[in-house]
């Protein structure tokens, strides 16, 4: 296991970058403490697989240095890294047992066999593996198969860190719930240090304990799921992590009211003022679940017009359209939805303020 420092990495895939744009990756400098489990989301084409290669000794950055346990590794390949890493396709021996397949990373260093056999057992029985260990890998189903390439990562004990790439991407729906349980399962046996890089935020959010949002070539917020969800601190964030995402409305401000082509709506204070020193767009953004709907008028509400309701069995979601704009509202599914025009609530510390993307807190 290992504590990993980023300093200042930046990556570019061209041999003479003249501007920031020809960077893939623009400034990450992080640290992930030892034992951690962490994880990279974002879009397909934000950096976070070239960071994840930093990370392994695939990639050399153009910029920066990567320190394990304070030790630079910029240089090092990944064999002297001592990682693992697993891929979004299985990475196996067909023509190997699976036994054999789980056992090859420990044989390779030389363990004796005797540890190399109580090593896999546990790995197996952690995976569900047990009744397929005598069974050649060829002959098994794509789920079954990154089992054995999620086994062949974590057998090694004495790793500085496993890297995880998009490794649920080719399983259903319903193994890919099993598999994040039981990785999570391992990651508090083992208290390993796991980097987890995916497109989804029901994996990223569900199996790590911080979760790093990747936009453009940057990370721009790190937290916890309950962090990223409330306290977004990027207008990307709010958009990304939820469902639906968070609403923004571009606005101006009167003293603590921010006016939305006529509709006025109270914000907090403090926030208000210093929204009014900040620079650039600005815009307030609201969760649909805190997003409140009333058939009747009361002080501090604001009109708008329901287009659409879909009943999800345990919420629904709503569209409204607010001064042209529209916006997105979960309720409960008991909760009735009046038809035609409904005065929206906007309860203050649950309606954010940024300026140029950025959350003014």
């Amino acid at each position: 296991m290992a504590r990993i420092e980023l300093n200042e990495i930046a990556h570019s895939y061209m041999a003479k970058p003249k501007g920031e744009s020809d960077y893939a990756l623009k400034r990450i400098h992080n640290v992930w403490d030892d034992g951690s489990a962490f994880a990279l989301l974002g879009p397909s084409g934000c950096g976070k697989t070239t960071l994840l290669n930093i990370i392994s000794g695939l990639i050399t950055p153009s910029k920066g240095r990567v320190l394990y346990d304070g030790k630079d590794v910029t240089e090092l390949p990944p064999e002297k890294r001592n990682i693992a890493q697993v891929f979004q396709f299985p990475v196996l021996y067909d023509t190997m047992s699976v036994f054999n397949n789980l056992a090859f990373p420990l044989r390779n260093r030389g363990i004796h066999e005797t540890q190399v056999k109580k090593r896999v057992l546990e790995v197996a029985e952690a995976l569900d593996l047990t009744p397929f260990l005598n069974m050649r890998a060829a002959g098994l189903a794509a789920d079954a198969k990154q089992k054995i390439s999620l086994g062949r990562g974590l057998v090694r004990s004495n790793v500085a860190a496993i890297l995880f790439d998009e490794p649920l991407t080719v399983i259903d729906p319903q193994m890919k719930w099993d598999l994040r349980r039981k990785l999570k399962e391992i990651h508090e046996q083992l208290m390993q240090t796991f980097i987890y890089v995916t497109h989804d935020q029901v994996e990223a959010l569900t199996f790590a304990d911080q979760v790093g949002v990747m936009f453009e070539g940057e990370i721009v917020q790190i937290g916890s799921p309950q962090d990223l969800f409330e306290k977004p601190e990027h207008r990307f964030v709010g958009y990304f992590i939820g469902s639906p995402g968070m609403n923004f409305l571009e606005c101006t401000l009167e003293g603590n009211v921010a006016r939305v082509d006529g509709a006025g709506i109270v914000l907090d204070e403090q926030i208000a003022a210093k929204g009014h020193r900040a620079r650039g767009k600005l815009e307030l953004g609201i969760r649909p679940i805190y997003l409140e709907i009333h058939a009747e008028s009361a002080n501090g509400m604001v009109p708008a017009d329901v287009r659409a309701v879909e009943d999800l069995g345990s919420y629904k979601i709503v569209t409204l359209t607010l001064a042209g704009k529209t916006l997105k509202a979960n309720l409960p599914e008991d909760q009735p939805v009046p038809e035609g025009q409904v005065w929206l609530g906007f309860p203050p510390q649950w309606t954010k303020l940024f300026a140029d993307g950025w959350l003014i807190k």
